[in-house]
């Protein structure tokens, strides 16, 4: 049976529709779903965080390479058709929750090699992505299906209009690329944009800063106004406009750039001078 059929199937089932409300969009590419085991290095030493797991499409392939998996779904419906599929499978760990009120660190305090492998609810990508870099898990990498905006913003470079706060914070955290282009009718139903899968490679050693409050603080007064020049748009962060002059100066930045102008290391630096 191939992926569109087992949707229809499970959907008459079941008496299921997607729910626009909870961002369902079905994966129906058996094609997709390989790739994405596959570009995630899913191995037998893996434990998998599969966050939104809809049907079970990608759980089942993630099962048969993983040590074990585990699936946190928000709706009931969903839950009800992963319990039956999987009731079988003994490394299939099914978990009824929110992701964003779920603590994580908890769930996998003795797992080794933990890797999250996800079709992401595209109107919860960011908050969910952050929460899984905020928290500092024990994980090696992150493997997700977004919508190719977000993913262009996640892997944009500087001096481009993709690149934005979300950019910096992601690869502070992170080594991002696109491993994946997905088009939209590679889901049922069809969604009214592209997708792409994007590969977070959790860094083990990232910029070193004295305060990381101050730089995200940094990052986000830059880019809360983009259309200044960062000699303005950084008098947010407690400095008159002199005082950001001369550390601009002595950190030999241009003060007429704007913050999409800036990498890592300019934000990095700018915060360890206020520090």
């Amino acid at each position: 049976m191939n992926l569109r059929a087992e949707t229809d199937f499970l959907l008459k089932k079941y008496n299921l529709k997607a729910k626009k409300s909870l961002g369902q969009n079905f994966l129906i590419s058996e094609e997709i779903v390989n790739n994405i085991v596959e570009v995630a290095g899913v191995s037998n030493e893996d434990t998998i965080i599969e966050i939104g797991p809809g049907l079970g499409t990608l759980t089942s392939k993630l099962a048969e390479n993983a040590k074990e998996v585990i699936a946190i779904e928000l709706d009931d419906s969903m839950i009800t058709v992963l319990t039956e599929r999987f009731s079988l499978y003994d490394n299939v760990k099914l978990i009824h929750a929110d992701v964003l009120k779920t603590d994580l660190k908890e769930l996998i305090k003795d797992k080794s090699s933990v890797k999250v492998v996800a079709n992401l609810p595209y109107y919860i990508t960011t908050p969910i992505v952050m929460k899984l870099l905020e928290e500092n898990l024990d994980i090696v990498q992150i493997t997700v299906m977004v919508q190719k905006e977000v993913g262009e913003r996640f892997t944009a470079t500087p001096n481009g209009k993709e690149y934005g706060a979300i950019t910096v914070s992601i690869n502070y955290y992170t080594e991002p690329s696109i491993v994946i282009d997905v088009p939209r009718d590679n889901f049922d139903p069809v969604p009214d944009v592209d997708s792409c899968v994007v590969n977070l490679k959790v860094r083990k050693e990232r910029v070193e800063l004295k305060n990381e409050k101050n730089f995200f603080k940094v990052i986000k007064a830059a880019f809360s106004q983009r259309r200044k020049n960062i000699g303005n748009s950084l008098v947010g962060v407690g400095k008159s406009k002199q005082e950001v002059k001369e550390m601009l100066d002595t950190l030999k930045i241009d003060s007429n750039l704007r913050a999409e102008n800036l990498s890592l290391e300019n934000f990095a630096q700018i915060a360890d001078y206020i520090s």
